[in-house]
């Protein structure tokens, strides 16, 4: 496994600085999402870092350039005529339970506009997930559910301790931006098996 360079680690602390400083809080998705989400959204550069840093500290699984060819890479604003559309996706999990895990394997993920709003899918592979996505400041905020194959696709719910509701492992909340041409970042900041889900899209 090679390690990370130093500009790496730089670009893990910055990339999403511009967005996150920009504004003390997010609109538009706030009431859709529960307290404990904002505030787990509102940590996603402090969770990188910790992500990182178990991922770079053992052995993982998979090929860690990919880890660096996503996660290297500053983030920047993406139109919504260039999300919509058909595309390649797969998926890595860095921290907590394993250093990192890379997925090499591509699915299919698809972004469209519906009646309801935005409307990311991944719907391919045992794993899938899907939800609705806000323009925050370039950047663009998914809220949604994973689910297995076979099963309908799940809603988010926005159950939380917060509310006073019992926790849905199932939702989630994440950050997608671009990292290139067609080169899109989602994070899902601290899932149940990691630190931080990471997945990318590209065609």
């Amino acid at each position: 496994m090679g390690l990370p360079t130093a500009r790496i680690v730089r670009t893990l602390a910055l990339s999403l600085a511009a967005i996150f400083a920009s504004s003390g809080a997010f609109a538009g998705w706030q009431e859709d999402a529960s307290p404990a989400e904002i505030d787990r959204l509102n940590q996603l550069p402090q969770i990188r870092d910790a992500a990182m840093t178990d991922a770079k500290a053992g052995q993982g699984r998979g090929d860690w350039h990919i880890v660096a060819g996503v996660m290297e890479p500053e983030a920047h604003a993406i139109p919504v005529h260039v999300l919509t559309g058909n595309w390649r996706c797969r998926q890595m999990k860095l921290g907590r339970m394993s250093s990192y895990i890379v997925y090499d394997r591509w699915f299919t993920c698809s972004i469209r506009l519906t009646r309801g709003g935005l409307l990311l899918e991944k719907t391919g592979g045992s794993q899938r997930f899907g939800g609705w996505l806000y323009q925050e400041q370039g950047a663009w905020v998914y809220l949604g559910a994973s689910h297995v194959r076979g099963e309908p696709r799940h809603t988010y719910s926005g159950a939380s301790p917060a509310l006073g509701a019992q926790v849905t492992p199932d939702d989630q909340i994440g950050l997608l931006t671009g990292i290139g041409d067609n080169h899109l970042r989602l994070e899902i900041p601290a899932v149940q098996e990691s630190l931080l889900d990471v997945v990318e899209f590209a065609r």
